[in-house]
């Protein structure tokens, strides 16, 4: 099982400025290249201050930059909100720029609040991502392309520059009918159960399973990345630290995924039905010897990688020093697939 360092770009407090927090997450993502860190994974989402990052490709191509060996994976690019001919071409540019590390995430999204203020109804976000993906790869693949679909109508045109190779795709998905659906079609897949239980994310790999095997030769080699927060706490005492952390993180994560009670950008912290008890069930925030037995379970289950969102609100040194412990500490108890070198 491999392990990808996601970049959660939270900002709790508005006054640590933007630029302080992307420097922060550039420092993590050059130690996760030195550390052995499979990739780099880059979240999207504007007009709030969680996950903010309103150009993961332009982010994504400043970390390869200074990094040498990580995939740079997109976590993920919401394709509804966008012009498939313009984010083809920015897709093929940021490629290039990345030394053919670049890795595409994408999805419909997740946040009403920030989808339907980019002018899109929430209501039809699947619908159009299908026709947005179709778009997408259409454009990447081919020269002169047309269509004439619900969302898009344009007349023959090629994207230019031209892909010096075929850009993996990942589709980010939950539920298990499209876990199937996607993973039968060759893609790799990002899920997560997010607060459900074990049974929950058994699903998601069954049908990741399912996919797999019903896709024939396209899907031989497909990967299963489950996002889950992982940390490597000092001792127990940091550990209840940083849950602390997290449970006031969820307390605006679940109003975005909600009622959207949003106010100069800032998510306000509503309460929260989840005691931090039950939280801490649900995420891996322990020491290492413990990170070890929980994540065993995933690797036993057919998980090929681990998308490790750590940032709740501690400071940067923390962080830091937690990235090192996971690296020496847990990262060397489980199988690896090779770390090729840059281009």
């Amino acid at each position: 099982m491999d392990f990808t360092h996601f970049l959660s770009a939270y900002m709790p407090d508005p006054s640590y400025g933007g630029k302080r927090l992307y420097s922060d997450m550039i420092e993590q993502a050059v130690l996760a290249d030195r550390l052995g860190y499979r990739g780099v994974a880059v979240p999207e989402h504007h007009l709030i201050n969680l996950l903010m990052v309103p150009s993961p490709l332009q982010f994504a191509v400043k970390v390869a930059a200074v990094t040498r060996h990580v995939d740079l994976i997109t976590s993920i690019c919401v394709l509804p909100v966008r012009d498939m001919r313009v984010f083809a071409g920015e897709v093929v540019q940021a490629d290039m720029l990345c030394d053919e590390r670049l890795i595409v995430g994408c999805g419909r999204g997740a946040f009403r609040y920030e989808i339907e203020r980019l002018g899109t109804p929430m209501e039809i976000t699947s619908d159009k991502f299908r026709e947005s993906l179709a778009v997408l790869e259409a454009l990447l693949e081919g020269e002169e392309v047309s269509w004439h679909g619900k969302y898009y109508i344009f007349e023959p045109l090629t994207v230019m520059p031209r892909p010096t190779r075929k850009i993996p795709i990942m589709i980010a998905a939950m539920a298990p009918d499209a876990i199937y659906h996607s993973a039968k079609r060759g893609y790799d897949i990002q899920t997560t159960p997010l607060s459900g239980d074990h049974d929950v994310l058994r699903q998601q790999v069954d049908s990741f399973r399912r996919g797999k095997a019903d896709g024939g030769a396209q899907a031989r080699n497909n990967r299963l990345a489950l996002q889950r927060g992982v940390y490597a706490a000092r001792d127990d005492a940091e550990a209840r630290q940083i849950i602390g952390y997290a449970y006031e993180y969820y307390k605006r994560f679940e109003n975005i995924r909600g009622p959207g009670v949003v106010s100069h950008g800032i998510i306000e912290a509503l309460p929260r039905k989840q005691t931090i008890e039950e939280l801490a069930q649900n995420l891996i925030i322990c020491t290492p010897a413990e990170v070890v037995d929980r994540l065993k379970v995933y690797e036993e289950v057919g998980i090929d990688e681990v998308f490790c969102p750590c940032n709740y609100g501690q400071p940067q040194a923390q962080t830091l020093e937690m990235m090192q412990r996971l690296a020496e500490e847990v990262m060397p108890h489980f199988r690896k697939s090779p770390v090729r070198a840059s281009a």
